[in-house]
């Protein structure tokens, strides 16, 4: 049986976010301590009902198990899950299927999945596995996606610091999904500036997840309304939910790495509204 964590996030409104300080914005967004040995450790937020998450076995299997939010017989009685590898070589079981999933290679798993367990290759090499999961209303295919199957963006340029290659994993076109979208985003060296021009999406709510970030770097995650801005100092391996009201851009003191994931009224990548460099406040 998995040791499986979790907290709880509700859903904050931008009038009041104006008023939080540092360590409110930090305890209602950031989301720290995601891999922990032998431990599922997971996020409920208000916001979609979006769960994120991760999971790290070394020694152990685990097994997602529900979490008491959810109130359900199995995890995913009424949800879709996305993973995302960004260590070692790991193994995802789902009802008695495996799937081995390699760095940066992601797993979708659909509504109806009974039993779904996690396991490491090697455990002096473990994996991590970075997940997500939205409620869906039907059941789709349990869908491996690798770099190859992913489509691939490069955006951007080194004069504007923000040169990257976005890999779309679970999206429309690779993978069939009620509602969950994911992918990673590498930043090229020299480059530290992601999802800038900056955007809202109102329809939707997305949350970050940032890794392959140097020891003793940082990044600085930009939030709140265009005209309203905040922000947090994050580190290497942390999260931020980022609610359908507000922006998501960042700026590190060394390129990185960052998982996007989505939940809410559709599935469409391109549903952004931008918001010039100049107009933010």
């Amino acid at each position: 049986m998995a040791k499986i964590n979790y907290d709880r996030r509700r859903a904050c409104h931008p009038e009041d976010v104006k008023h939080y300080d540092t360590t409110r914005l930090r305890k209602e967004f950031l989301v720290q301590n995601l891999f922990v040995k032998d431990e599922i450790r997971l996020s409920y937020s208000q916001y979609e009902r979006y769960i994120l998450g991760g999971v790290f076995p070394v020694g152990d299997e685990l097994t997602l198990e529900p979490i008491d939010a959810i109130k359900s017989a199995f995890f995913c009685e009424r949800r879709e899950v996305g993973v995302i590898n960004i260590a070692g070589e790991g193994i995802v079981y789902v009802d008695g299927n495996e799937y081995q999933v390699k760095n940066k290679e992601a797993l979708y798993i659909g509504r109806g999945s009974k039993e779904v367990k996690f396991k490491s290759v090697d455990k002096n090499n473990p994996a991590k596995f970075y997940f997500s999961s939205t409620p869906a209303h039907a059941a789709y295919p349990t869908t491996l996606v690798n770099k190859t199957k992913a489509n691939i963006l490069n955006l951007g340029s080194l004069e504007t610091s923000n040169e990257r290659t976005i890999y779309q994993l679970i999206i429309p076109g690779i993978v069939q999904s009620c509602q969950l979208v994911m992918g990673l985003t590498e930043l090229h060296k020299g480059s530290v500036w992601n999802t800038m021009p900056a955007h809202t999406h109102d329809r939707r709510m997305e949350a970050y997840f940032y890794f392959d970030l140097p020891e003793n770097q940082t990044i600085l995650h930009l939030m709140g309304e265009p005209q309203e801005t905040r922000h947090l100092f994050i580190h290497n391996e942390e999260a931020v939910f980022s609610p359908e009201w507000g922006i998501h851009s960042a700026a590190g003191t060394s390129n990185y790495s960052f998982i996007w994931g989505m939940g809410g009224e559709n599935l469409d990548y391109t549903d952004m509204d931008h918001i010039k460099p100049y107009e933010l406040r």
